[in-house]
């Protein structure tokens, strides 16, 4: 495992702008259309779920194209195969997959048993469920084949590692309050933690992670680099007593322990909804962004800390995003899903956030716009939602931010409490007519043989001249809400870029160079591989 040192910004943001001559000129904004009504989907997350609302997003027919589930609540999820042409209108068609389950909240895709075909785990009030892909675009429940034992609690949070020497993952599943409980304040349920089963096929029996304080997300990640990741879990105080942010060490062989303030863990209290993950100061750890009511956070490791303390960079980036920005309500936001990702390919990374009230609160904000922060290359944010035709102002939830027409452009999906989801297509710089491209782009899909295919807990790089984008590949954090696919990495002007990955395992591959604009698999034995990708257009 590759040595780091915890360094960080160096310089101010206004003397680190004016050093590379790029002074406070404006970014580039990438242009979004509404196309629900046109694309086919038409589905809803109603019923008494303040939380929840995914979606998950993958490909299921091996066509390159990331397919749909949507969560519905008290109506059934809806699966929508991706039927889009490559550079053209977002299209989909409803279809029977075996997913179409009433009480999903979320779901999160993923290979639980290493066969190459994708499974998902739905995320349920009531019993949670493991469903095996049998390919095709079909699936059936696995919970009894893989000894999965779920309680029936309200579950609202997931993650998952490989754990070093081990074929079957190990899930982490949130659960939120007692819907049966009149009176739900410090009444959160046991989060659990499923270890693969000492017989080497399926789960053994779920351990209890208490305390426990009604979690909305949670991000196995290697915070310290230390080939190990550790569980951060972000819980919603609107009803826990005396909880707080948690940060779970997941060591192989032994129990799951809390960090604790005397090896430099901060107590933290937010209304946590949503966790984001990135490299952005370049010094090879992720920093964190925790959605929340009002106030949200950006935690960058301390420099020179030994232990998980943490300082906040949101108001100093221009990252709270802590009330609306258009729509003229002046009351406090409220976050959800977040994700880091390159909308405008140009190599700096942005923040999306969807943002919606819990239903009717009147001291929160009713018309509360999604969040489009654009990266500077100061390292700071600029909103841009409205400009980019993305400030909604339904109750947004969970989302899936990727390229669903293969043009190299993100797309947006959106699950609203008690309306219909919404998508929009990227258009760059043109029009829904006439699209344009912005930047220079990759997208790259890591495969291994044997478990662990997608490479989960490895760290993508692609170097673009004197910089290195970094990214960890992960299962969780969001809000209910996975994607499991192709990298997008923007690399501005960039016509080729070097790529490398460093495996699960800590063997890092060569750096290979590729020409850009283009779908690539990253493959243990043979390096990089061109990837064909959905129909083109006419």
């Amino acid at each position: 495992m590759m040595a780091l040192m915890h360094s960080s910004w160096k310089v101010t943001l206004s003397g680190f702008c004016l050093l590379l001559g790029w002074g406070l000129a404006q970014v580039a904004v990438p242009r979004f259309v509404e196309e629900t009504e046109t694309s086919g989907i038409n589905s809803r997350y109603d019923g008494d779920y303040v939380v929840g609302g995914g979606v998950a997003a993958f490909d299921c027919n091996d066509d390159g194209l990331p397919d749909l589930l949507l969560s519905g609540g008290d109506n059934k999820a809806k699966f929508y195969r991706n039927v889009s042409r490559v550079g053209g209108a977002l299209e989909f068609r409803e279809q029977t997959s075996g997913l179409e389950l009433p009480q999903v909240s979320g779901a999160y895709p993923i290979d639980l048993d290493g066969d190459g075909i994708t499974d998902l785990v739905l995320l349920r009030a009531g019993e949670d469920l493991l469903m095996r892909g049998l390919g095709g675009c079909r699936f059936q429940p696995a919970n009894k084949a893989w000894g999965f034992q779920s309680n029936k609690n309200w579950s609202t949070a997931l993650s998952a590692t490989w754990e070093r020497g081990q074929s079957w993952p190990t899930l982490a599943i949130g659960t939120y309050v007692q819907r049966d409980s009149a009176f739900p304040w410090g009444s959160c349920t046991d989060n659990l933690l499923y270890r693969p089963s000492s017989s080497g096929q399926g789960f053994a029996p779920p351990i209890p992670l208490r305390p426990s304080y009604c979690s909305l997300s949670m991000l196995f990640s290697d915070w310290n680099r230390s080939g190990i990741p550790s569980l951060r879990i972000s819980n919603d105080r609107e009803y826990y007593r005396g909880g707080q942010e948690q940060l779970w060490q997941i060591t192989p062989g032994q129990p799951p322990r809390l960090y604790s303030e005397s090896e430099g863990w901060k107590r933290l209290q937010i209304w946590g909804m949503g966790i984001a993950s990135y490299d952005l100061s370049g010094n090879g750890y992720p920093v964190y962004f925790l959605s929340s009511m009002g106030d949200n956070k950006l935690q960058a490791l301390q420099d020179g800390s030994q232990g998980p303390t943490y300082r906040d960079l949101a108001f100093k980036l221009g990252a709270t995003a802590h009330r609306p920005y258009t729509g003229g309500d002046v009351h406090i936001s409220t976050a959800w899903h977040a994700q880091f990702e390159d909308f405008n390919n140009d190599g700096w990374i942005d923040l999306f956030i969807a943002k919606g009230n819990v239903g009717f609160m009147k001291d929160a904000a009713t018309k509360d716009p999604n969040n489009l922060l654009l990266g500077k290359p100061d390292g700071s944010f600029q909103e841009a939602g409205d400009k980019a035709g993305l400030a909604s102002f339904l109750r947004g939830r969970g989302a899936a931010l990727v390229d669903l027409n293969g043009d190299g452009l993100l797309d947006v999906v959106v699950v609203n409490r008690m309306d219909k989801a919404q998508l929009w297509r990227n258009v760059g710089a043109g029009s829904a007519e006439s699209p344009k491209a912005m930047g220079h782009w990759l997208a790259v899909r890591p495969q291994q043989p044997g478990p662990n295919r997608d490479a989960i807990g490895g760290w993508l790089e692609v170097q673009l001249g004197d910089r290195v984008l970094r990214r960890e590949l992960t299962i969780g954090g969001g809000h209910a809400s996975g994607s499991l696919g192709f990298t997008h990495f923007g690399l501005g002007d960039m016509a080729s870029a070097k790529v490398r990955i460093l495996w699960p395992d800590g063997v890092w591959s060569d750096w290979q160079t590729t020409p850009a604009d283009q779908y690539l698999w990253l493959t243990r034995s043979q390096g990089i591989l061109p990837a064909k990708i959905g129909t083109p257009s006419k």
